[in-house]
């Protein structure tokens, strides 16, 4: 059911790949609040994924931009605020890619050519936005800027690798540019931090199915969905949540405040 909390509002989604993406459930979730929105990605992913077929049913132009290029950065914005016919009032940041963790590489054992990439890719493309955004003047008053994390930035999942040390510098990118972006134009920035979910990024991890059923044995509420997540993140992208900046949220179902949890007793006496 809508409640027309985006009416009027108009938002940048980056990272739709296919239906399975928290991104691509946001999208849908803020044109059916009232929202207009445009959708972008790196040039190989629109090709690789089926981004025109959301296109088509949000009524929305993809534009496409690398998010480590300050070229396509300043080409993106400068087009959605042609396109809106003027300032923007939402971003989200799903970009995340660990070349390190595709390969298989153990933590102990990384390139760090393709650890500097991931590092580009899945932190420093937030200050990039943030950035491209502040010089331009492109967020209104009020704006509200969300990106995905994983509890990974605060504990151990050996196999995240690389992707934890990524994550740990997005959530600091948005702590502190929350601070500067506050001060100038009450715009606020904030992170998500998910439950494991099944999308075509999410999958790639080893151990994956095992992560996902841990999690819901642990979390009191069970895991959260892509669907939940996109709801979750359309109301940080409301007036309701003008106060809220500078924090990372978690929407886990309970999974970080709970130390042990029956279900996963029970298991472990088995």
């Amino acid at each position: 059911m809508a409640h027309n909390l985006l009416q009027g509002k108009k938002g940048i989604i980056f990272g739709a790949l296919d239906a399975n993406s928290i991104a691509w459930k946001t999208a849908e979730r803020c044109v059916q609040e009232g929202a207009q929105i445009v959708l972008t990605n790196a040039p190989i992913a629109l090709r690789m994924g089926e981004i025109n077929k959301l296109a088509e049913s949000c009524n929305a132009p993809v534009i496409p931009a690398d998010a480590t290029s300050m070229d396509d950065l300043n080409n993106l914005f400068t087009k959605s605020m042609e396109h809106f016919g003027g300032k923007i009032d939402f971003i989200l940041h799903s970009i995340g890619m660990s070349v390190n963790v595709r390969k298989g590489k153990p933590y102990t054992d990384l390139d760090y050519d393709f650890y500097h990439k991931g590092l580009d890719i899945s932190a420093m493309s937030l200050h990039r936005v943030l950035q491209t955004a502040y010089k331009l003047d492109a967020l209104n008053e009020w704006g509200s800027v969300v990106a995905l994390t994983y509890i990974a930035a605060q504990r151990v999942f050996p196999d995240y690798s690389d992707m934890a040390d990524a994550k740990s510098m997005l959530e600091s990118i948005a702590r502190s540019f929350g601070y500067h972006y506050g001060v100038k134009n009450k715009v606020r920035i904030n992170t998500i931090s998910q439950s494991p979910t099944r999308t075509t990024a999410g999958s790639g991890v080893k151990g994956f199915d095992g992560f996902i059923s841990y999690a819901e044995k642990m979390s009191p509420l069970g895991n959260a969905s892509a669907d939940q997540c996109a709801d979750y993140t359309v109301s940080l992208f409301s007036d309701y949540t003008k106060m809220v900046t500078m924090q990372n949220l978690f929407h886990d179902g309970g999974f970080s405040f709970t130390g042990i949890s029956q279900a996963v007793v029970d298991q472990m006496e088995k």
